[in-house]
Order: C-alpha cells, then structure tokens, then sequence
C-alpha cells in the first residue's frame, strides 16, 4: 500500500491549474485570483486629515490663530495662508500649505481664533499613497478573496476580477444499500450523508459540487454515471473501491479509460482509496463508509481542488498537539483521530472523540482537527505531541 504522503504527490500530479473568467466584484467573494493586480491609482488619493480638529502650518505652532476656514469631507479646499488655522474634519482634505492637524480636544477653540500646540509635520495626516502606490502590487495570483480583500479592490475600483474557473466536482454514490435522505430507510439501508456532506465540502474548496445520485450495486448503473461525470471537471465517488464481491468501481472506471495512478492507501480510516485521470478529469474514488469518504476529501481531493485553482494554499495548516492521554494503535497505518481542540496558554490540547469508528457520523460533529498519528507508531505517550490538521481556528 503506498503511504499517505506518496499518495497525496501523486493525487497532485494528476490535476492542473484552470483558466480564467472575469466575474463582478460583488461576486467575487470566496474565488481565487487569476493574475496579479496593480494598483491604478494612490490610496488614500490625496492628503487628508486623520481627526477632526484644526489643519496649519507645523512652523507657525504653538500659536494663536485666526480661523479662516472650514474644511469637510467631498469638498475641495482654499488655499491656507501662513498664520492661520482652518477647521477640518476626518477624511476632509488638507488645505495647500498645511502640513499638520491639531485635534480639538488638544485645541482652545475661541471660535474666530483657536490656540494650538506645537505640532510635528504630518501629524494627524494621512498621505497620498502612504497605504499603497501606483504600480504597486495590491493582491497576489492565487490569492483567495475574503472581505478584505474584496474591501481593497473596491477602493481600487476594481468592478470585475480576473479569477480561475470553479471546477465542477461530480457525486456518485454507490450501494445497494443507500436511499436518499427523504426516503424512510428500510430494512438493511441506510440514508446516504455521505453525498450531503461532500457538497459542502466541495464548496468549501471552491469547487461547484453537481450530485448525480445514487448507483446500484451492478457495473451498468455505475457505468451510466460514470459516463455523466466524465463531462466534469472532477468525479468523485463513494463506496464500492474495495474487494467485495459487489464492488464495481475500479472495474467500471478502466473500462471508461480512467488510468488509475494508485488504490490502497496506508491510513485509517480510509484504506480503500482509488484515484485517477481520464483525459483532464481527475477521478477520486473514496471508500464507503462516511467518515472514510470525507476524510479521505480532506486529505487528497481538497488540495487536488485548491491545486485546480491555483490557490496559494493548497493544504490545511498544520500545528502540534498535545494528547494528555497518549493514544495506542497497531503499526503500519497512519492513523487520524477526529479531535476537538482548547488552547492551554501557547499549546493546543487535544480531546479525541470517543467513538473513532469509520461509521460513527457523531465523530464529525465540532471537529477541530484530525490528528495524525504516524504509521511507525505503536503508541504515544501521555502529554506527547503530534501533528493535526486544523480544520478551523481555535
């Protein structure tokens, strides 16, 4: 079986960065830049002031003063004579001349005349550019857009981006077993989460997930699906990857010409793991079992998508952990453990859920982290760290 780690380079190979679309800034929000943006103009775009207070000159101060004018935000302003003072408030330009502003809790306002302080060139003033300049980098190829983001390519006036296409990832489930969730489960069946829980996933990553349904445990059912998602960016698929007498997976997708680059894969859970190409399509075939299936997303299919986009990160961040109660398990398989995590000053304590069993849905619930433990290892002591896959902050 190939390790994790030999696997994951594989699953990388297999997959290419997309090409470019332009979309509205508005719709922007969540998708990964295609190319880098420059900034057009200066930001701020011209001096302003950073308070509401008194705008002057720094070598007339301290000082009484004549106030001679009165400056707002949107509003040009007059020049400003030696000597003199000019009410301005916050983002109001800074009138020619003055160099520095007094806030007026710091000023003695008589109403035509104002006393100030001594005041250093720039004080309270924000400069044209000082946040960033014509030319200068703004936001970085592979960069995902958040709010922030998003925030500094408005003030740019940027009304459409150039982003990388969204690959469109294909869901099959598979199983005699299996009924969608509005369907009461009978007698030997069980709802299908799996393919709920992919989709977000999937969007999550950044990808657009398209549910084809459920596939019968016979080679023609998943065969008329496979053939659908082969019009896909990507396919992925749940169940029937092992050696069963019922499992058709592997068999069905050499026979649609996906050329298969590894199956089994050193880990628990997750063992039964096929992954390929058909042409440009990427093809995951995850096990059965849900915790399986979703766990083997994060660790191959979520970087495969992050790759397609041309992400900068590609991966989940990574921190130590420490198990208070250690953790023993039979060598030869990298194990991961869902946890939850608390932080006890600069370290991240981690509480593995009770229940670690491929099928135990409960196990998902308030995931912070998949720990992993390496497959060298037979036991782990109390207090000793490991690596974990963060899935969110803490």
């Amino acid at each position: 079986m190939l390790s994790v780690a030999d696997a994951a380079a594989r699953t990388r190979a297999l997959v290419h960065r997309l090409p470019a679309e332009e979309v509205d800034l508005d719709d922007a929000a969540g998708r990964v830049l295609a190319a880098d943006v420059l900034a057009s103009r200066a930001l701020p775009g011209f001096d302003n002031s950073a308070m509401d207070g008194f705008a002057a000159r720094a070598a007339d101060l301290p000082a009484s003063l004549p106030v001679v004018a009165h400056g707002a935000a949107g509003h040009l302003p007059a020049p400003l004579p030696a000597g003199a003072a000019a009410r301005i408030m916050t983002g109001a330009p800074m009138p020619p001349g003055a160099d520095a502003v007094v806030m007026f809790e710091d000023a003695d306002d008589g109403g035509a005349t104002v006393t100030l302080p001594a005041a250093r060139p720039g004080a309270h003033v924000r400069r044209a550019g000082e946040d960033i300049a014509p030319g200068e980098r703004a936001l970085a190829a592979g960069q995902r857009l958040g709010w922030g983001e998003i925030a500094l390519a408005a003030g740019l006036g940027l009304g459409r981006l150039a982003v990388v296409r969204r690959p469109v990832v294909a869901i099959i489930a598979t199983g005699d077993e299996l009924v969608d969730v509005a369907t009461p489960p009978g007698p030997g069946q069980v709802v299908d989460s799996s393919a709920h829980a992919l989709a977000v996933q999937i969007a999550e990553a950044g990808g657009v997930p398209r549910y084809l349904g459920i596939a019968r445990d016979r080679p023609e059912a998943v065969r008329a699906l496979v053939e659908r998602a082969l019009a896909c960016d990507v396919v992925v698929t749940t169940g029937g990857v092992s050696a069963g007498d019922h499992d058709h997976v592997r068999a069905v997708l050499a026979a649609a010409g996906v050329d298969l680059a590894f199956w089994k894969v050193a880990m628990k859970p997750g063992k039964p793991l096929a992954a390929g190409k058909a042409g440009d399509v990427a093809v995951f075939a995850l096990p059965g079992n849900p915790v399986s299936s979703l766990l083997a997303f994060e660790l191959f299919v979520r970087p495969a998508i992050a790759t397609m986009l041309g992400a900068r990160e590609v991966d989940r961040p990574r921190a130590p952990v420490v198990l208070p109660d250690g953790f023993r398990k039979p060598p030869g398989r990298t194990h991961y453990l869902r946890a939850r995590l608390h932080r006890d000053g600069e370290r991240l304590i981690a509480t593995p859920h009770a229940r670690q069993g491929s099928h135990m849905l409960t196990s998902l619930v308030g995931v912070d982290a998949l720990v992993e433990l390496d497959a060298a290892l037979g036991e782990l002591a109390p207090g000793a760290t490991a690596p974990a896959l963060l899935l969110r902050a803490v």
